[in-house]
């Protein structure tokens, strides 16, 4: 007797549909899985049999095959556990399997027949929806998240005792009622850190705004203490809240990778990686065996903080090269490629030198002569001229520290970010994929950066005096927009050229002495 159910396989970030298929013949003992399976699919015949017997059914003891197609794509995961399981019941005749194949089933499964959660629920219910399925069942602890997909019946079931009666007396299982819209607005601002929380550093946090509100990476560089690390984490509570359409993407990627937490239905903030400078490059933008997505991924729609720069090994840093300027990573394989979305802005933080003190005001560097330029020459400069803002971050004064004043909340400044990005968005509405100035390229540049002539002037004699290299000068155009935006300025001024430069400080000859 041949039973069909179907189950889901996550490739990238998207599913694909699987069709399950068991014949339980009269003749032989065998037990048999085909259509390219791994081991861990393969060791699911143990798991099955316990979880089968320990609710009263028999395991088949008869030729018994498995067939999961397409037969061309690599099944991976203990999550098919759950639809072999009904398939293996009702083949040998123990429960009526017709409705089986009306329905996309995912689960592992525990020798008891509990049933433990699995990976990619959200791109598993956009694609049942896809194809029409009566509903998607799969472990409770993914049914908020599935439940986020309209217009399909998601049912999360514990045990697999619970589908059977389902399937043997419909309506004892009522599919998961999420309501989208309201959960995603219910937490999009409450963040347990602001920059009101940040004393001093006033020019710094001036930087963040126009990184936030034109998407420009940033380099913030100061001795050990300054506040670097702090002002980068607050960075993400100014800038304009995530789209409906961005929260899903970004959902997708964190259930793919498995960080979505548990009984977590959609993320609604703009994710902030910061992962250790031990990070390999697979593990930094993507890949593995089975390609999986990277911090890189992660921090899609938001912030990739990556501090101590110098410190990530070259590879690392140097692969990330390519998807910082395409907003996606492709991870190839022999028999496959998937991409995997890349957009974040990148902020990364470096103390000046080994010691950590040079021009520092009060201590004094200890590092020989010639060390500081080695100790920045460890960032490539194909990667430096992707960073738009390079900022020197110096120690806060004591007074500064024992103000009980706060600063301006993060509240207040997102609403400038927000203002200055509606701006671009309506810039750039015939440019298909450019959202920001930062993505700006040549010829928009010519378009949108037209200079008037006091502005030409002070740009060359910055150029000139400061000894400014070739590749500051788009950046400073670019930053310049930014900041003529925020003003609500139609026009390049010169004030905004003269603000744009002072944040080129590696750029400026003989830096570091």
């Amino acid at each position: 007797m041949i039973v069909k159910t179907f189950g889901s396989a996550v490739q990238g970030v998207e599913a694909i549909s699987i069709v399950i298929e068991i014949n339980v013949a009269p003749k032989g003992t065998k037990f048999y899985i085909v259509g390219l399976p791994d081991n861990a699919v393969k060791e699911s015949e143990r798991r099955i049999e316990s979880a089968i017997t320990n609710l009263g059914y028999r395991f088949p003891r008869f030729r018994t095959v498995v067939n999961m197609a397409p037969a061309d794509i690599r099944k991976a995961g203990s999550a098919y556990d759950l639809p072999i399981a009904l398939c293996l019941i009702a083949a040998s005749g123990q429960i009526n399997g017709e409705q089986l194949q009306h329905y996309t089933i995912m689960g592992e499964l525990s020798l008891d027949g509990t049933i433990l959660p699995v990976r990619g629920a959200l791109p598993m219910a956009i694609q049942a929806r896809q194809e029409g399925f009566k509903g998607l069942i799969l472990p409770a602890q993914n049914a908020r998240e599935a439940a986020m997909v309209n217009n399909l019946n998601v049912y999360g079931v514990t045990h697999l005792r619970e589908v059977i009666t389902f399937f043997q007396e419909p309506g004892t299982l009522q599919p998961v009622q999420v309501n989208t819209r309201e959960e995603f607005f219910s937490t999009e601002h409450h963040f347990d850190i602001d920059f009101n929380d940040v004393k001093g550093q006033y020019t710094i946090k001036r930087a963040m705004e126009i990184s936030a509100a034109g998407g420009h990476n940033a380099l913030l560089i100061g001795p050990p203490g300054a506040g670097k690390t702090m002002l980068a984490q607050r960075l993400c509570t100014i800038l304009p809240p995530l789209s409906l359409q961005e929260a899903l993407e970004t959902t997708k990627i964190h259930s793919v990778a498995g960080k979505l937490p548990i009984h977590a239905s959609l993320i609604t903030q703009r994710p902030f990686r910061a992962p250790h400078h031990t990070i390999s490059d697979t593990a930094l933008v993507g890949g593995g065996t089975i390609p999986q997505p990277g911090e890189i991924s992660l921090a899609h729609n938001g912030v990739l903080f990556l501090d101590e720069l110098p410190e990530f090994r070259r590879k690392a840093l140097e692969v990330m090269r390519q998807p910082i300027e395409e907003r996606k990573v492709t991870i190839s394989r022999a028999k496959m490629s998937v991409d995997f979305p890349a957009g974040f802005m990148l902020i990364a933080s470096m103390n000046p030198c080994p010691c950590g003190y040079f021009n520092h005001p009060e201590k004094e560097c200890t590092c020989p002569p010639g060390m500081v330029q080695r100790y920045l020459n460890k960032v490539s400069g194909p990667l430096m001229d992707r960073i738009d803002l390079q900022i020197e971050v110096t120690p806060v004064p004591v007074n500064s520290l024992l103000e009980h004043t706060t600063g301006e909340p993060s509240e207040i400044i997102r609403q400038r970010v927000i203002a200055a990005r509606d701006i671009q968005i309506l810039r750039f509405a015939g440019h298909p994929g450019i959202h920001c100035n930062a993505q700006m390229s040549t010829k928009l540049m010519n378009i949108y950066c037209k200079l008037d002539t006091p502005s030409e002037t002070l740009l060359r004699n910055a150029m000139n005096k400061l000894k400014l290299s070739a590749r500051a000068y788009d950046r400073i155009l670019k930053v310049s927009r930014t900041i003529a935006d925020l003003a609500a300025g139609e026009n390049i001024q010169p004030m905004h050229i003269a603000e744009a430069i002072q944040y080129r400080s590696l750029d400026r000859e003989n830096w570091w002495g």
